[in-house]
């Protein structure tokens, strides 16, 4: 279901609620991420029952552009921030792993880290950054969301379903799990998502992370367009909004 994208990449697909999707891991390097590339699509999900739990690579504490203010306090300040921000759209489990912000890559410890998150949670999906660089919107491909990228994906294939990677998962009791799907953002989409009901609540979620954005008054108007023209090339109808996705069958 789902119409052609002019001259692009079709996306193949709409996602509606149903199906064999209970639960959902978003795997993201800071605070923010999630609500900037998929906060409506999580809504829309929780509306639907399903269980959604993020996991964040890093606090954010090099973000921000206050001097005066310790890293210590800016992460625990952007925990609080992605919290709120993950209660305005039905999200109360979060996991922060705690790797150095503007550092990350992707080691063996964030891969084995990533998958004891998915054996614990046994997602169906799992939600990620892309590994690969965009030239056409490089500010979202800062190194961090690319190395976040690259552990989730490790993580989810081969790492949460092989029992013999990183065997202290099995000492602590955590048994394989197999993803079956895995959504990547910032990409060229193949699945949308309608998030037309659930926008405002998207447009909230970003505006809890003040020590970011500030009053947030700009957020509607930056992020609109984005959704306008994903909901567009998936065959909305006039104004409708949605928020587009890589997806990648593992299983």
């Amino acid at each position: 279901m789902g119409a052609g994208r002019r001259g692009k990449r079709p996306l193949t697909d709409l996602w509606a609620p149903g199906g064999d999707v209970e639960r959902v891991l978003v795997v993201t390097a800071h605070p923010d991420d999630v609500d900037f590339g998929a906060a409506g699509t999580v809504a829309r999900m929780t509306d639907a029952g399903v269980t959604v739990t993020y996991c964040l690579a890093t606090d954010g504490e090099a973000g921000g552009d206050d001097r005066s203010m310790a890293r210590r306090d800016m992460a625990a300040l952007r925990r609080d921030e992605q919290r709120a921000a993950a209660a305005a759209v039905g999200v109360t489990d979060l996991t922060f792993l705690g790797h150095p912000d503007g550092r990350l890559v992707p080691t063996l410890g964030l891969r084995r880290d990533i998958s004891r998150v998915i054996r614990r949670l046994r997602p169906q999906l799992v939600i990620a950054q892309s590994p690969e660089r965009r030239w056409d919107r490089i500010y979202a491909s800062h190194p961090d969301h690319l190395a976040a990228g690259e552990a989730a994906v490790a993580a989810v294939y081969p790492d949460a379903r092989n029992p013999f990677a990183h065997p202290e998962l099995l000492d602590e009791g955590l048994e394989p799990w197999t993803v079956p799907e895995l959504w990547l953002m910032a990409t060229e989409p193949t699945v949308a998502v309608d998030v037309t009901a659930t926008f405002d609540r998207k447009v909230a979620a970003l505006g809890c992370h003040r020590s970011q954005v500030g009053d947030g008054g700009h957020l509607d108007g930056l992020v609109r367009p984005w959704a306008e023209r994903t909901g567009t090339d998936a065959g909305l109808h006039a104004g409708g909004l949605a928020e587009g996705f890589l997806r990648v069958a593992t299983a």
